[in-house]
């Protein structure tokens, strides 16, 4: 969504670094950038204006000039308008205090409602609510029908007592589902209305009327992110004409700039609550400015992938894999559990989109969306073509059975061979990190000897030196320092736990009567004071 917009401004503060200070023209340039950047976005002009004056304004202040590194405090700023302009903080769904909470959604036409009263049904469902869906949109051909299988699909309740298609009276399907929600002690009511235009004014009474009638906790306003500034036109109209508390963005994963999620904020007052990005139901989630505003500056959701892995990832199959790479599980790390952790990463989602979540991956955005999805089909369908024994030992697969395998699978013997290198290099490295000997093959880490260096060759064995008595001495002049304190060490403990009479074996011993077996003359005992 707003790919054009990240690259834009990533090639801005590139402009920037290596500069120790940033003169007037600095600032002036930059800012010139950010509204050109803006722009091309497709902005609201009266946003642009305001965060390119906030952004000048903060530039030539104090946090910038006495920072040590000028363009990151740029960065810092420009983040921080973004936050603002999104909204600021997370704004959370209000519930009723008593009865069932009621969502009336409104919107244009086409802006996928009807997906996404599903979507928010299943979403309260995961939050351990009770959600009930109202088809109150009777325009649409097939509304209620789409309303009716997406409710299947979610698992919730759909209360649709009229046909639709241009059938049946929605403010009365309304006023019945609020006593049906009632009856059957659902404690959410999700309301479909139909979709409108901002100018039609018997559509928009009709909205208006439903509103009355169900007197709803959140009115959400669903707008299509992919429209522009339009959206902030739409938005004015619909505040005008029903009211509504917050702002659904739907299809975020459209290639469209972006520019309605950036104003609709500033010029309605109203915050974004939730954004939909996908097809699937489950594609969906809280809008969180200060997240929004790390993915156009390409700082990446973390956060975001931290929680979607904590819903979606086994923690019992997490734990025994881990265990096993650490070599404490009681069994070697195989390629069944190679496929496990494979298919757990999918429930995430495209691997594109998941990759897109990390830093810096903006520079890589092309070779993300040429990324063959089915490539995870293809390693699962030549892992799936091996006997149990061979997924739990790679070792014995050998040319004839790499043949086998491949013909199973339908792939090239190289594909198989690829695979199986690949599952031994990868085995490798989590072992090794598993185990906290960090990074193989980059150097200066502990436990690799004979690892790649720096410079792509092979590191050369240190010679060691001998010391005296032959004890062998390390080259690195460190580690002899600390061998050589730990061997005085053990010397002088060695001559304190020696016997001093030197009584073979070490056993206890009569020191009087040693002493007085040597035999000393009489006078020698002044010498011992």
């Amino acid at each position: 969504m707003f790919a054009t917009l990240s690259d834009r401004l990533a090639d801005t503060f590139k402009n920037l670094r290596g500069k120790g200070r940033l003169s007037e023209a600095d600032i002036d340039a930059t800012a010139r950038e950010i509204r050109i950047a803006l722009l091309e976005a497709d902005v609201a002009l009266p946003v642009v204006r305001e965060f390119v004056a906030a952004v000048k304004d903060r530039a030539r202040g104090e946090e910038v000039s006495g920072a040590l590194n000028p363009a990151q405090q740029i960065v810092k700023i420009v983040n921080e308008e973004l936050v603002g302009i999104l909204g600021g903080e997370t704004r959370r769904l209000r519930f009723a205090k008593s009865g069932p909470t009621v969502i009336m959604l409104a919107g244009l036409q086409g802006a996928g409602k009807t997906t996404l009263a599903a979507k928010l049904a299943l979403w309260l469902k995961e939050q351990g609510r009770s959600p009930m869906l109202v088809a109150a949109d009777l325009q649409r051909p097939n509304a209620v029908n789409q309303l009716q299988v997406n409710g299947q699909r979610a698992g919730v309740t759909v209360f649709a007592p009229e046909p639709g298609n241009g059938v049946g009276d929605p403010v009365g399907v309304a006023r019945d589902a609020m006593a049906e929600a009632r009856r059957t002690l659902h404690d959410v009511v999700i309301v479909d209305t139909a979709g409108r235009l901002g100018v039609d004014a018997e559509l928009m009474r009709q909205a208006a009327d439903i509103r009355d009638v169900v007197q709803p906790d959140e009115v959400l306003f669903v707008v299509d992110a992919m429209i522009g500034q339009d959206a902030v036109t739409t938005a004015q109209a619909f505040l005008e004409g029903v009211g509504f508390d917050g702002v659904v963005l739907t299809k975020l994963d459209g290639d469209a700039r972006g520019g309605a999620a950036l104003s609709i904020r500033s010029v309605t007052g109203r915050p974004v609550m939730f954004a939909s990005s996908g097809e699937k139901l489950t594609d969906f989630d809280v809008f969180h400015p200060d997240r929004m505003a790390s993915r156009i500056l390409d700082m990446g959701d973390v956060m975001t992938l931290i929680e979607q892995a904590e819903k979606t990832f086994d923690s019992d199959q997490a734990l025994k894999a881990a265990q096993k790479l650490s070599g404490q599980g009681g069994g070697e790390f195989t390629l069944d559990d190679f496929l496990e952790q494979m298919q757990q990463v999918r429930k995430l989602g495209s691997m594109s989109k998941i990759m897109g979540m990390l830093p810096g991956m903006g520079q890589f955005r092309e070779q993300l969306e040429n990324f063959d999805e089915r490539e995870i089909d293809r390693i699962q369908a030549i892992i799936q073509s091996m006997t149990p024994a061979e997924r739990a030992n790679p070792k014995m697969i050998d040319g004839s059975r790499r043949a086998r395998i491949a013909k199973g699978s339908g792939r090239a013997v190289m594909d198989v061979n690829q695979l199986v290198d690949r599952f031994f290099e990868a085995r490798k490295m989590m072992q090794q990190m598993a185990r906290g000997g960090g990074m193989p093959g980059m150097p200066g880490m502990p436990g690799m000897p004979g690892m790649p260096g720096a410079g792509g060759k092979r590191q050369k064995k240190q010679p060691q030196k001998k010391a005296k008595g032959g004890r062998r001495v390390s080259g690195n002049p460190a580690k002899a320092a600390q061998e050589k304190v730990a061997a005085d060490q053990a010397a002088k403990e060695k001559a304190a736990s020696a016997n001093p009479f030197g009584t073979p074996g070490g056993q206890e011993t009569d020191y009087e009567q040693a002493a007085a077996a040597l035999d000393l003359p009489q006078d020698f005992a002044k010498f011992l004071k």
